[in-house]
Formats: C-alpha cells, sequence, structure tokens
C-alpha cells in the first residue's frame, strides 16, 4: 500500500471463514481518546484488490477513489497502540473483500474521529445491562468489558450474543473467561445452524429474541430487568434489533435518543 496511508496492519486474526479481527495500528500520530461503543473509519483505494472468493465490485471505482466504510471499535478505550475492529466479509461489497486481502504489514487509512452514542456514559451506575448482539455487533461491547465495565459496585451485566454457528462466537473465548473471573457477568451465546457444527452443540440454540422472551436473564440474575433496573443495548441484524425493540416496549422501555431519555440503546448502522 502507499506510504500516504496512515496507518499499518499489525495483525489479524482469522475467526472463521468470513470473520477476522484486525489490528490497525496508527503510523506517526497518536490515537484520540474516544469512549467504548463508538466507531471510526476504515479505507482502502479502488485500486486495491479484492480477495479471491468475491463477486466483482457491486460498481466501477476510479483507482484512486478512497472506498471508506465505519465499524464499531473492539479494543479497550485504553489502549493509545492500536484500534482492534471485528469485521465480517460481504463479498458482494466494495470494502469487505479488500480488507480480507490484507496482509500484516499492509498500509491502510484510519479515521482520526470516532463518533457515535451507542456508549455507557448515559446509563446510571446502579443499573444492570444487558448487551444483546448477532455476528460482529458484539465488538463494541468486547470494547465496553476491556475498558473495565465491571469496574466495583454490585451492577450486574450480560452479553447474548447469536450467530449461524460456533465458530462465528468471536470472542467467545474472553467472556467465557470473564464470565468464570466475576459472578456479576453472565455470558449467553446462542447459534441457529447447529446441523453444520462438527461436534455436538450442547448450548442454546434459539434467536436471541426468543432467549430473552423466555426469561434467560431473569432466570441467570434472579430479578427480572425492567426500565427502573436495566439498559439494554442493540447492535446486529436489523430484525433482531426490531424484535427485541417490540418486546422491550412491551415491559414499557424505551429507545434513548438525544433529546429523550431511555433505556433502549440502538447501534442503528450496525
Amino acid at each position: 500500500m502507499e506510504s500516504k496511508f496512515n496507518a499499518v496492519v499489525t495483525q489479524i486474526i482469522q475467526v472463521s471463514p468470513s470473520m477476522k479481527i484486525f489490528r490497525i495500528a496508527p503510523d506517526g500520530w497518536e490515537l484520540p481518546d474516544f469512549v467504548s461503543g463508538q466507531f471510526t473509519a476504515l479505507a482502502l483505494p479502488a485500486s486495491a484488490s479484492r480477495v479471491a472468493d468475491s463477486t466483482p465490485d457491486p460498481e466501477e471505482f476510479e483507482p484512486d477513489k478512497m472506498i471508506k466504510r465505519v465499524y464499531s471499535i473492539a479494543s479497550s478505550s485504553k489502549s493509545k497502540q492500536f484500534i482492534e475492529f471485528y469485521i465480517s466479509l460481504v463479498r458482494s461489497g466494495a470494502l469487505t473483500p479488500r480488507l480480507f486481502n490484507l496482509e500484516i504489514g499492509d498500509r491502510i487509512e484510519l479515521g482520526k474521529k470516532m463518533v457515535g452514542m451507542f456508549t455507557l456514559e448515559q446509563v446510571p451506575e446502579d443499573h444492570n445491562i444487558v448487551l444483546i448482539a448477532t455476528g460482529t455487533g458484539v465488538a463494541p461491547y468486547v470494547s465496553m468489558l476491556r475498558s473495565n465495565i465491571l469496574g466495583g459496585g454490585t451492577r450486574k451485566i450480560a452479553v447474548i450474543h447469536g450467530a449461524a454457528n460456533s465458530w462465528d462466537l468471536g470472542y467467545s473465548s474472553e467472556l467465557m473467561l470473564l464470565e468464570s473471573l466475576s459472578d456479576r457477568f453472565t455470558y449467553l451465546p446462542t447459534i441457529i445452524d447447529v446441523e453444520n457444527e462438527p461436534a455436538a452443540w450442547n448450548g442454546d440454540k434459539r434467536f436471541v429474541q426468543d432467549m430473552w422472551a423466555a426469561g434467560v436473564i431473569d432466570n441467570a440474575w434472579g430479578i427480572k430487568p425492567m426500565p427502573d433496573n436495566t439498559h439494554v443495548f442493540l447492535c446486529g441484524n436489523p430484525k433482531m434489533v426490531e424484535s427485541m425493540f417490540e418486546l422491550l416496549a412491551k415491559d414499557g422501555f424505551k429507545e434513548h435518543k438525544r433529546k429523550q431519555a431511555g433505556e433502549i440503546h440502538i447501534e442503528s448502522w450496525g
């Protein structure tokens, strides 16, 4: 990649055939402060090659056109060495086929501004938190947890993470370890394509919204999550987000907006 790009790929972890974790380090500049849950941009030129098993570009680009997309940050807000991203390959997309063709040492453009309201800043310290995701939507939650969201106090935190297969449950080892270390943290993974598993899957097989409706959090915590004691974050498949919103609304939860406080936090572009 050309030297004009301001960052370098320092680590790539293949989570599954269609999911990778990228660590991108700034080159010659310092990462700005950010809040866990925010996102920033990555960009590559149209001249960058696409990964072999992708489809052709959805449109014709000029070779020097920069293709830019935003991704949630997975690394701790305390880290100044790199930014980590958990990205899913969209074979017909414009940028991810190029990202998936990168190697360690390749250069890339990294956004210098981290933005977004999908953060914990408006959650009262005495409220519990449920973080619900599908696929790579778990990334902002990993950042929150790595930034010491548990801290002190008595707040309970749960992650409900849905994926097609067990190998798509990125960060599962890290989340299972955290669960073993803290009696205030609960990790609830689920997969739906059980027939494709190479070994028996003994975990949950329901959609995350069905898990919620069945009371998995009530059972894990011993209390029912309600607007006066819990905030809920939603990130991932739009159908999941819509279904969860409807379920939460029945219990009186409201969406948190810039000019209206609420208990449902949605990553609308995820």
